[in-house]
């Protein structure tokens, strides 16, 4: 079976991680038909605007995209496209698990850190909805809605039973936001009932964050709003290595893009030390969600095994290797 799949490149390294990773998933042997696309700056000198129609018309046919990372401009500018694209097209998951990979050295290294998180992707803080109400003073709307929360808790509760995972916590700040916060845990409590075999729990999120530091082993599968999730996530990142080592996946019900959720870091663009684990790694997602359980098990143990050799690893990681034989190596050992 020959798969459709949406590539964006994205800016900055994000060309560089894409190649690297077009390379390692056609090395598994699976076929894969290629779309690119362009998004961000580079679609900006190209079409002059960020986010084509284009982009969307080609995931409407593929319903699949692999997408490197894109450029935000921060307090101006225009929207962050990863927001639009999970707006428009419904992708209300944001799906990021946290693991660690054999070898690689971290202040954790030691812990059996294995957690997986479900953010809402589509609405709270994020909606965007924001006026000045008198010079001075900014108002930020944050939008909780029965309906979001009780799909993004459905995703993470069939996601623990499907995959075996023992405990669902959900992260709130219902203490303070007593109705939208509260809300989310009202939905949470509500599908928690249906999952018999599966423990829940709920943290405050700066507890949550303060846990995470100290006992990260504890955890098995997070769950919450949008703007909570943005943060842990990170957060959660930086306990394996950082953003450079952990996938992404954006998922709905008809269309799921896999994406690095790290930066584009223009500073080493072009300059072959780009790594790119994060990407390989959602490609790992991206090939299990397509039914190709053997290739993306064995894409996954390829890459671990580069860990555990260490000798063809890039400078974020105490390597010396290039984009290109860091990409050689895992393409050797599948």
């Amino acid at each position: 079976m020959t798969h459709q799949i949406t590539l964006i490149p994205g800016d900055g390294i994000g060309p560089e991680v894409a190649d690297a990773t077009v390379r390692v998933v056609e090395a598994t042997g699976v076929q894969v038909e290629w779309e690119r696309v362009n998004a961000g700056l580079n679609a900006l000198e190209e079409y002059g605007e960020l986010l084509p129609d284009e982009v969307f018309a080609s995931l409407s046919a593929t319903h699949v995209g692999l997408k490197g990372p894109t450029a935000t401009p921060v307090a101006s500018g225009h929207q962050s496209i990863n927001v639009a694209l999970r707006k428009k097209l419904g992708l209300y998951v944001n799906f990021r698990p946290v693991r660690m990979l054999p070898g690689l050295k971290t202040r954790f290294h030691d812990v059996p850190v294995n957690l997986a998180i479900f953010r809402e992707n589509t609405e709270d803080l994020y909606s965007g909805l924001e006026h000045e109400v008198v010079p001075g003073v900014v108002e930020s709307l944050k939008i909780i809605t029965e309906a979001a929360s009780t799909r993004i808790a459905r995703a993470a509760f069939e996601y623990a039973r499907r995959e075996g995972r023992c405990k669902v916590t959900a992260i709130h700040k219902a203490n303070i936001m007593k109705q939208s916060d509260g809300l989310f845990l009202k939905c949470c409590r509500e599908v928690s009932s249906h999952y018999p075999g599966v423990e829940y729990n709920e943290l405050i999120v700066d507890n949550a964050c303060m846990q995470l530091v100290m006992r990260p082993e504890s955890f098995d599968l997070l769950v919450m709003p949008n703007l909570y999730g943005d943060i842990l996530s990170d957060l959660a990142a930086g306990l394996v290595g950082g953003l450079g080592i952990v996938p992404g996946a954006n998922l709905g019900d008809n269309t799921a893009i896999f994406e690095a959720v790290h930066g584009t870091a223009p500073d080493i663009a072009g300059k072959g030390l780009a790594n790119p684990t994060a990407l390989i790694q959602s490609a790992v997602l991206m090939l299990a969600h397509l039914g190709e359980r053997d290739a993306s098990r064995r894409l996954e143990s390829a890459l671990e095994c580069v860990y555990m050799q260490k000798d063809r690893l890039t400078g974020d990681v105490g390597g010396k290797a290039s984009t290109s034989e860091f990409t050689d190596a895992v393409i050797s050992r599948l």
